[in-house]
């Protein structure tokens, strides 16, 4: 939301709210955020690290947390929660957006875009052999909003589906788009297309390690539009070198910005994006107010006047910075 202040922070000023403006690259350490301990009654925060620590120092002081997005691995919700600090999450914010990004590699990976336009351009004339997608096996890890998405675009292509997920998905819609939900080793080593579409949590970290790329198709690509550490992300380089696997495409890494020296980097057979999947107008438009909204309801505001602002705003420049 840091890129929209300008737009906002007026919004926020007739509400009745006094905003700290930290400096911020990518996201606030540990550390960043507690040199604001105690000044601050409520936060609307990326993916900065709300550890048990620093909820705790922030604390009575902190009333709510509101996520700008979805994910909220970087906050510690049980110490928020002991506490009595509610955190707030725009859920099924991205859908859209995800869901449209994964099916934007599946089709770049299975039809040799990126490579037969690299080539053409630097002189050659190589016709570099692609699939169809009625050719292919699609493994979706986690079966939420945007893993249910993917599902059904991917079916529209004719693509054979499997799924896997820790708990159980409604019966209706495994029969509607002939989805098979097997465990995680069974649909690793039968899939082309591998999209990684879960939560990161404590069952979910390293859920994709050395041991499950062995047991991949040598063809077989890994796509994360989730969070990065739910790949080991040394394994993943490991196998990519031995090319254990065939690709992958990486939107979010276990280090955010990905480091200069990273391996993937100089990897042809890998795609790379700056966390950067949940890219759309619409659904930021959305988030934003929500996220505010959420930060009222948490300190107990009134919502009339934001309800009258935002109905007047809505039609106004969503660009606006």
């Amino acid at each position: 939301m840091l890129p929209y202040t300008k737009r906002f922070l007026p919004i926020l000023d007739q509400l009745g709210l006094e905003v700290i403006i930290p400096e911020v690259h990518e996201r606030l350490s540990e550390e960043e955020v507690l040199a604001y301990a105690g000044k601050f009654d409520g936060t609307i925060c990326g993916d900065d690290h709300y550890s048990a620590d620093v909820i705790k120092q922030c604390a009575p002081r902190l009333k709510v947390i509101s996520k700008w997005g979805t994910g909220i691995d970087s906050i510690d919700k049980k110490t928020a929660d002991d506490l009595g600090i509610p955190v707030y999450r725009t859920t099924n914010a991205f859908t859209d957006p995800v869901s449209d990004s994964v099916l934007a590699y599946i089709l770049a990976f299975s039809r040799k875009q990126h490579w037969l336009d690299r080539n053409i351009k630097s002189g050659g004339w190589e016709k570099i052999p692609g699939k169809s997608l009625q050719e292919c096996t699609l493994g979706v890890i986690g079966l939420g909003n945007i893993g249910r998405a993917v599902i059904k675009k991917a079916y529209a292509f004719g693509m054979r589906l499997l799924g896997n997920d820790i708990v159980p998905i409604p019966r209706d819609f495994i029969e509607t788009y002939g989805v098979e939900m097997v465990d995680l080793e069974d649909l690793v080593s039968q899939a082309d297309f591998i999209s990684v579409n879960c939560d990161l949590n404590s069952t979910s970290n390293h859920l994709l390690n050395s041991a499950l790329f062995l047991k991949m198709k040598p063809s077989s690509v890994v796509i994360n539009t989730a969070r990065g550490s739910i790949i080991d992300q040394n394994a993943l380089i490991g196998a990519l070198e031995s090319k254990k696997i065939a690709g992958a495409a990486m939107d979010v890494f276990e280090e955010e910005p990905l480091a200069q020296d990273s391996p993937l980097l100089s990897m042809d057979q890998v795609m790379l994006a700056p966390h950067n999947s949940n890219s759309s107008p619409k659904a930021w438009e959305a988030v934003h107010w929500n996220t505010i909204r959420n930060l009222l309801i948490g300190l107990k505001m009134p919502l009339d006047v934001f309800d009258e602002i935002k109905n007047s705003k809505m039609d106004g420049n969503h660009d606006e910075k």
